[in-house]
């Protein structure tokens, strides 16, 4: 039996487009054109306030890295507070530049990324940036777990991490815990998110069975415990690894927990 080949995934999150990095932007590019990873899952806040022309700049820079990509919505790229009327009829009227990425399923060789959304145009609280997963949502989700070919590893590509990893950024996600819960026992083996701008690898166990909460830096200036960073995260069989690698003269190092 032939032995199934090694996928490199770039886990990348936060770019936030009017406020990126320009050196980490070009960084990140440099690298995906050397290495040519299997694909890139973007966890969203592509763009800083969700403006036509920010999403023209991520999606152009999506398109140019020449490799599948799949992206989630990030709370950043739905119109803001100021924009009530956008906010919430027409949240999702700017996204031509990259509609056909987001919430993207991908099939790879032994891996399934299946999207789970996590931001919310209202809550009933005042701060709407952090995290909700609607039943809707992730029904949605389950669903597309239940037709994932045998043996695949399963990633779900979030915004929000759905618990706490330990970060000084926090997602404080509704319904997040029930919904991790409900994607270990479909068979979930982890959830990839952005929104606290620091890197994370965490297992959690769950109904006898171990799911990892990764969660990836950001390629844009609003940096908070670690330098622009994004996630390398390599597949071999039915285990996978997860490195860190930052803009900075850190090698790049697997932040992946004993599981």
């Amino acid at each position: 039996m032939l032995k199934a080949r090694t996928l490199k995934l770039f886990h990348v999150s936060d770019v936030h487009f009017g406020a990126e990095d320009p050196a980490a932007i070009a960084w990140f590019s440099e690298l995906v054109a050397e290495e040519k990873p299997d694909a890139v899952i973007m966890t969203g806040d592509l763009t800083m306030r969700a403006t036509k022309d920010e999403f023209q700049r991520g999606g152009d820079w999506l398109r140019s890295l020449g490799v599948p990509v799949t992206l989630e919505v990030g709370n950043h790229d739905i119109p803001y507070y100021w924009d009530p009327f956008r906010r919430l009829l027409a949240p999702y009227q700017r996204y031509a530049a990259v509609e056909q990425m987001i919430e993207k399923p991908l099939e790879l060789p032994g891996v399934t990324v299946v999207p789970l959304k996590t931001t919310a145009r209202a809550q009933w609280r005042w701060n709407w940036s952090k995290g909700r997963v609607s039943a809707g949502s992730l029904k949605r989700a389950l669903t597309m777990i239940a037709d994932v070919p045998k043996g695949n590893l399963i990633f779900i590509g979030a915004h929000h991490p759905l618990i706490e990893g330990g970060t000084t950024g926090t997602a404080k996600t509704r319904h997040g815990d029930e919904a991790l819960t409900a994607l270990a026992e479909a068979g979930a083996h982890a959830v990839l998110s952005g929104h606290v701008h620091d890197p994370f690898d965490v297992p959690v166990e769950r109904e006898g069975r171990i799911i990892r909460m990764i969660g990836a830096g950001t390629l844009s200036k609003r940096t908070r415990g670690s330098p622009p960073a994004f996630n390398e995260i390599r597949v071999d069989g039915g285990t996978f690894e997860t490195l860190s690698r930052t803009l900075s003269q850190e090698p790049k190092h697997s932040i992946t927990s004993d599981v």
